[in-house]
């Protein structure tokens, strides 16, 4: 029979899963057989197969596809790639599942593996919202030894979309590793709920000694508020010796300014002798709509 899939041959296999790849309204007309089949595909497609698999087998076959998706997590001898694929999809399918208890259970096991890539794939996948039970072995990754780590459990405690855990993350950004704090800065502005205090920390750190955060902060204040809000902030900006933070400053000013642009002309007119080239073209598209 057509359908029984051990006796298929892989390229036969293999064409079917492709054709449920490129088409998912055959996929769900042939639901029933297709997931299987595509499981099968999984044990000895390419590598770029396979990642089309996992994401469209994580976008409608969750309970069927929980557990291949953790092996495949778990197998060091599977690409990186698919291995982050897989967590990825089970950090979206998790909230799905009628009972996620052992998966979330040996997930937490393996964050205290040996093995740091183990560690940062099963760190994502169990960070999905409403899951708090994965918070605290999640915080406890904050101090691992492997940055990687630190920077999963970032995305990860982020994801469960718990306010209380903003407070913990903003404590690890004061006393933090460097990348450790940048990786929170590129997630407090996930916390829907709280952008007036992920606003008041960005404006913080415009003015950090370190340029690549304030760099990102610049960046980061622009999703949570329009730049006409905290004009001064990006006023001040223009004279920040990083020349991509001034650079940043005068084209959102000049994006979203609006009418006050014409309050700093003489500012934007001083930057047409930046050293930075890029800041000189910046300085005179500004002062084009300026005038």
């Amino acid at each position: 029979m057509d359908n029984v899939i051990k006796f298929d041959p892989r390229e036969k296999i293999l064409e079917k899963a492709k054709r449920y790849v490129d088409d998912e309204a055959v996929f769900l007309e042939e639901r029933e057989q297709a997931v299987p089949l595509l499981l099968k595909a999984l044990e000895f497609g390419e590598e770029a197969l396979k990642s089309e698999i996992i994401f469209l087998l994580g976008s409608f076959a969750k309970e069927e596809v929980a557990w291949p998706l953790y092996r495949i997590l778990a197998d060091p001898s599977q690409e990186e790639e698919l291995r982050r694929d897989a967590s990825i999809q089970l950090s979206v399918i998790g909230p799905f599942l009628k009972d996620p208890q052992p998966l979330v259970d040996r997930l937490i096991q393996d964050m205290e593996s040996g093995d740091p890539e183990l560690r940062i794939h099963a760190a994502f996948a169990v960070g999905w919202e409403g899951n708090a039970q994965a918070a605290i072995p999640l915080i406890e990754r904050l101090y691992d030894g492997e940055i990687r780590v630190q920077q999963t459990a970032v995305s990860a405690l982020s994801n469960l979309r718990d306010d209380k855990i903003i407070h913990l993350l903003l404590e690890r950004l004061e006393h933090g590793p460097l990348m450790q704090k940048r990786a929170i800065l590129l997630n407090l502005w996930r916390f829907y709920s709280q952008k007036e205090e992920v606003a008041r920390v960005y404006l913080q750190h415009l003015g950090h000694e370190n340029a690549d955060l304030r760099f990102d902060a610049l960046v980061l204040l622009g999703i949570v508020a329009p730049v006409e809000k905290y004009f001064e902030a990006y006023r001040r900006c223009l004279k920040d010796p990083d020349e991509r933070v001034r650079g940043l400053a005068l084209r959102k000013l000049a994006e979203e300014g609006g009418a006050r642009l014409k309050e700093i002309k003489e500012e934007i007119a001083s930057l047409m002798d930046d050293p930075d080239m890029k800041v000189k073209r910046a300085a005179l598209e500004a002062l084009k709509k300026i005038s």
